[in-house]
């Protein structure tokens, strides 16, 4: 790896946790009991395995929905956070149809949500994509216009998963509350990272995935207001488990590592948020001190303790990705990585295709150290002085 340090780290460098966390060991611990010692099946009442499984399903039911300030009655287990999107917006969508219409969302939704709007659109509903500022922020002015009687459902995503732009949820609640309109948000990458509460944020459905909190993969959560009551579709037929709206047997040890998962994160999310906006703030200074000629993409206030996005203008981010063979990063959204297309994030802020190829995103996490983004931006800069020095380059105009 050009520009690598004597003393690096024994192992690559994560910094990529926007894509996925490492399962926290306690997590681990609290679910491999539930793989061999209690397997029973959750939904088998009859017997004291299955009512032993159940037990420990409810509990980290409870464990969840202490997390964001719901009731245990309100979070309904799926597969992650892409089954979540899609049955609240399909579902709300669905059984409103008599009554409404009409969907509002934003450009920069993860891909699972503007999916699932064009699915309804082609069903016959109407959709609103609102654009979102240079900041990555909507405008709240826009989104009220966008507005009207025939809406049914406002989904607005907590965090960006790329730029790591936090929007003002407890603002997009009310209006919402306000004009008798559902409000869903994608919580993904903003559960357990900063506080939410759905009551004081007027949420009625939030989605949420194991692997973005430290937890397994391949569960999830969904959150559905009881008060007053959402009704929505299920998308899934079957045996009419998790109050009918995700048919199948739940996974009982993943559901009890989500559980921890949140736990932990709801002991230790007032303590990590500062540790990672510290360490953030002190790799972008190193960066913006060695490299000049760099753009930060996104509100630099309002965003995930745990994220950046910058642009090197006139590089080649995949060429600095693989240079850096030392650091594990990301260049866009890893939902979207199988193609070379710029990044439709970056794109809705106004960023130029050329621009977007030149940016990488970097995530901090739990387990990142201080070494870790030290020697990180040693690397980072040290490769970007060399594709600048080498006589191929060739700035970008001003």
């Amino acid at each position: 790896m050009s520009g690598a340090r004597d003393d690096r780290p024994a192992t690559p460098v994560y910094l990529d946790y926007q894509a996925t966390t490492p399962t926290d060991p306690r997590v681990l611990d609290a679910m491999l009991p539930y793989f061999t010692r209690y397997f029973g099946n959750p939904h088998s009442s009859q017997h004291g395995a299955g009512r032993q499984s159940a037990e420990a399903v409810e509990r980290a039911r409870a464990q969840v929905a202490e997390l964001i300030g719901a009731t245990p009655r309100e979070i309904v287990f799926t597969s992650g956070a892409t089954e979540s999107n899609n049955i609240a917006i399909k579902g709300v969508a669905r059984f409103h149809k008599g009554r409404g219409d009409h969907i509002v969302t934003v450009a920069t939704e993860h891909k699972c949500v503007l999916e699932s709007a064009a699915r309804m659109k082609a069903e016959g509903y109407r959709v609103t994509t609102l654009p979102v500022q240079a900041n990555g922020l909507v405008s709240l002015d826009r989104l009220a216009d966008a507005i009207e009687e025939k809406t049914v459902l406002v989904s607005v995503m907590a965090a960006n998963n790329e730029i790591g732009i936090i929007q003002p949820l407890a603002e997009i609640g009310a209006l919402c509350r306000e004009r008798g309109v559902a409000f869903h948000t994608d919580a993904a990458q903003a559960v357990g990272k900063i506080p939410i509460d759905v009551e004081a944020m007027a949420i009625d459905l939030l989605s949420i995935s194991g692997h973005k909190v430290y937890g397994p993969k391949g569960i999830g959560a969904l959150y559905v207001r009881r008060r007053p009551r959402m009704r929505l579709t299920a998308e899934m037929d079957g045996g009419g488990q998790e109050r009918g709206m995700r048919s199948g047997t739940v996974p009982t040890p993943l559901c009890v590592g989500m559980g921890e998962a949140a736990a932990v994160a709801g002991e230790e999310m007032g303590r990590e948020a500062p540790r990672l906006v510290a360490m953030r703030d002190r790799f972008l200074a190193r960066l913006e001190a060695a490299l000049p000629a760099m753009a930060l993409n996104g509100d630099r206030e309002r965003r995930l303790p745990g994220n950046l996005n910058v642009t090197f203008p006139g590089l080649d981010a995949e060429t600095l990705m693989a240079e850096v063979d030392d650091l594990a990063l990301a260049t866009g959204s890893a939902c979207t990585s199988a193609t070379v297309e710029p990044s439709y994030v970056l794109k809705a802020l106004g960023i130029s295709d050329d621009l977007a190829a030149a940016t990488i995103r970097v995530g901090f996490g739990r387990f990142t150290t201080e070494q870790d983004i030290d020697f990180a931006a040693e690397a980072i800069a040290a490769e970007v002085n060399r594709q600048r020095s080498n006589p191929s380059y060739r700035a970008p105009a001003a």
